[in-house]
């Protein structure tokens, strides 16, 4: 068995705006400060020539020893692209992956490592609890859709289980798995502030899992980050825009990989793990239960479930004419070994070619299973 205590992660952190300073510097600072050292920390600018020189000044001491790089995204615009670039300049055996507006809990990398005791795991996830720029979960919002601010959500299974795809922002993988089936497709996941797409990571996870029939992907809920929600994403116009664009991410991973693995989690996640979010929010409600602002709070819960699920239901049906009709594309990016990618910060694609939705992505063949424990 290989000394977890060896084991090296670099970790990439993707940031795009000098409006996140203070989250990115707190962010690099909780990976410094792991108990498990990190190998390096790489920061992913993503065209911003201001941030990005104003982020290397302020790490110049760490760039000696390589403990801090900055790095400009030397591929399109956006979070996927960012994320390859980080996995191409990675030295570390395994590479995570921390939001820019997130501070990981001390064992955070640690907990990560002892996953990969099984030679066959090529993923492991963990916990990402929000923390509420207004100091308190609002009273209608439902621990169900905590996806919606890009947090660990209700109805998942506890502990370390196995798992369909692990969630992008605090997720750990063997570089391997990226020689073994590519990077993150850009054109579907998140491009700075417009409409809040996703979903590259489950479209990753599947292609992985084609690529490596006897992968193990696994979701840790030790390895804890806190998630900072700012005060827009606390209101439901940013509830409704995400649940849409999920919906629209869906239909195209559904549309490349298959229905079948492309929903097969979302198919449980809506038949029980919803229906039952609605009837405790009903009950709370009758019963006068705490959980929000009464039973206003609880009845408002139920509801947001079932508009969250209209919502995301129309989102999935438009972005699957538009799939049919052949009006969304995404590319995936073959993966560099061993060396840093050029790039000033202004553009320039690294991809292997386009992928129409009808293609399997890749030249190889959150979402949890039942929770299986491993």
């Amino acid at each position: 068995m290989t000394d977890r205590h060896r084991r090296e992660f670099s970790v990439v952190i993707c940031v795009y705006t000098e409006d996140r300073w203070e989250d990115i510097l707190a962010a690099v600072s909780s990976v410094r400060h792991q108990s498990l050292p990190a190998l390096e920390t790489l920061l992913v600018v993503d065209h911003n020539r201001p941030l990005l020189e104003r982020l290397g000044e302020e790490f110049k001491e760490y760039a000696a020893d390589g403990e801090v790089r900055v790095l400009a995204n030397a591929g399109p615009r956006g979070l996927s692209a960012g994320r390859n670039t980080g996995i191409a300049a990675a030295r570390g055996e395994f590479v995570a992956f921390l939001d820019d507006d997130a501070v990981a809990e001390r064992d955070w990398l640690r907990y990560f490592a002892s996953g990969y005791d099984n030679p066959r795991v090529m993923a492991v996830g963990g916990r990402t609890m929000p923390a509420w720029s207004s100091g308190r979960r609002p009273a209608w919002f439902p621990e169900e859709f905590d996806w919606v601010v890009g947090c660990t959500y209700r109805g998942l299974p506890p502990g370390r289980v196995r798992v369909r795809n692990v969630l992008g922002g605090n997720a750990s993988f063997r570089r391997t798995a990226f020689d073994a089936a590519g990077g993150f497709a850009t054109g579907i996941g998140r491009d700075g502030d417009k409409r809040p797409l996703g979903c590259e990571e489950t479209e990753l996870c599947i292609r992985l899992a084609r690529a490596v029939p006897d992968a193990v992907l696994l979701i840790d809920d030790r390895a804890v980050i806190h998630h900072r929600v700012p005060p827009t994403r606390e209101h439901f116009a940013y509830f409704r825009t995400r649940t849409y664009a999920e919906g629209l991410s869906k239909a195209l991973v559904s549309r490349s990989v298959g229905a079948g693995k492309g929903l097969e989690s979302e198919r449980r996640y809506t038949t029980r793990v919803l229906p039952a979010g609605v009837v405790r929010g009903v009950r709370d409600a009758a019963l006068g239960r705490p959980g929000g602002a009464g039973r206003a709070g609880a009845i408002g819960r139920a509801g947001a479930i079932v508009a969250g699920v209209a919502v995301a239901t129309c989102g999935y049906l438009l972005g699957t004419l538009r799939a049919r009709r052949g009006g969304a594309v995404f590319e995936v990016a073959p993966i560099a070994a061993g060396g840093e990618p050029g790039g000033d910060g202004s553009g320039g694609d690294p991809s292997g070619g386009e992928l129409s939705p009808g293609q399997q992505p890749g030249g190889s063949p959150s979402d949890t299973e039942e929770g299986e424990a491993a």
